[in-house]
């Protein structure tokens, strides 16, 4: 047991000085980053030298070792997948590294924080949910950048589609239009169709490009968007006019969900209301009588009072919170 915490901390700081020597690479070295800033511009700004790589690069890491491990293991296309539709820069395996790294930070902590407070108790039952928290969170951050890129895209959508409309409608082809998409429009949506006519001008089919689109952002507007092309190639149809009333629906929509989060606004404020309340209410009590929680750390009954008392407040939570949502 003596020697179980000494190579603990060997492990967490031999990943921690290898992550932070990926971190630090790019600051490391700038003049690299300025070459390459000037060779892309160089390559946008060129007409004749068309040069283009048409390998697809699935670079699980920038180690080679980890990178040939990595690719071992099926659920990587996932994590994979999560990565792209997040946007980070970042490859998959640097999450893969940090993951393991929060987590011996969460285990060393966790052991601390059990015999502080709770020697009474096996201690997995207070590393193991430290450990576990620490390492879903570079996966937590993920999703939250991926939610993040959606919602954007589901706003620039409407317009999108306003575009290639306007482009049909003028007698370009749909591929122009979507070529139009990726250069006027910002990220996510002008990266996305950029792709999709990427794939189309190297040979995918644009059935197969489209439905390549919905499988990186998987939405429900893009979804009838793509439905709508494949259709109308099918079996033919004003796309312009098609494309102009999904806008239009799409924007109803957005109209419509404003109007529910106005409705539901005094629901989410009770919501949290209710979760500051005590809270609030504690850090008042211990400034005005701070002997007053001094049972509840000194007694190990209080102890487990306020562990108990603060897992039926993030059940509380997370119960609020699906009440309050309302999917339009």
């Amino acid at each position: 047991m003596d020697s179980f915490y000494p190579i603990l901390i060997f492990i967490v700081v031999l990943v921690l000085i290898e992550l932070g020597y990926l971190a630090l690479k790019p600051i490391r070295f700038p003049e690299k980053r300025e070459v390459r800033k000037r060779l892309k511009a160089i390559s946008v700004q060129s007409e004749t030298d068309d040069n283009v790589d048409i390998l697809r690069k699935n670079q699980l890491s920038k180690i080679l070792l980890l990178h040939r491990l990595l690719r071992r293991f099926p659920i990587m296309e996932k994590v994979s997948r999560l990565v792209e539709q997040s946007g980070v820069k970042h490859p998959p395996g640097f999450y893969i590294l940090l993951s393991p790294a929060l987590a011996l930070v969460g285990l060393l902590g966790g052991l601390e924080f059990h015999f502080a407070y709770f020697p009474l108790l096996p201690s997995y039952f207070v590393t193991i949910p430290w450990a576990s928290g620490l390492a879903v969170l570079p996966f937590l951050y993920l999703r939250y950048k991926r939610g993040k890129r959606f919602l954007k895209f589901e706003e620039q959508l409407p317009e999108a589609l306003d575009l290639i409309s306007r482009s049909l409608k003028a007698g370009h082809a749909f591929s122009s239009g979507m070529r139009l998409v990726s250069e006027e429009m910002d990220n996510p949506a002008s990266g996305e169709f950029d792709k999709t006519l990427n794939e189309i001008n190297f040979g995918v089919s644009t059935h197969d490009a489209l439905i390549n689109l919905t499988k990186r952002v998987p939405l429900d507007d893009l979804m009838f968007f793509v439905i709508s092309v494949i259709l109308q190639r099918e079996t033919g149809g004003n796309l312009a006019e098609i494309l102009e009333n999904l806008a239009r629906l799409i924007r109803e929509r957005f109209k419509l969900n404003g109007h529910v989060r106005v409705l539901s606004a005094q629901a989410r404020l009770s919501a949290y209301i209710l979760v500051a309340i005590p809270i609030i209410l504690g850090f008042a009590i211990h400034f005005i009588n701070p002997e007053f929680f001094e049972a509840f750390f000194e007694h190990p009954s209080g102890k487990y009072v306020l562990a108990f008392g603060g897992v039926w407040l993030i059940v509380g939570i997370f119960a609020m919170k699906r009440l309050v949502t309302i999917r339009v």
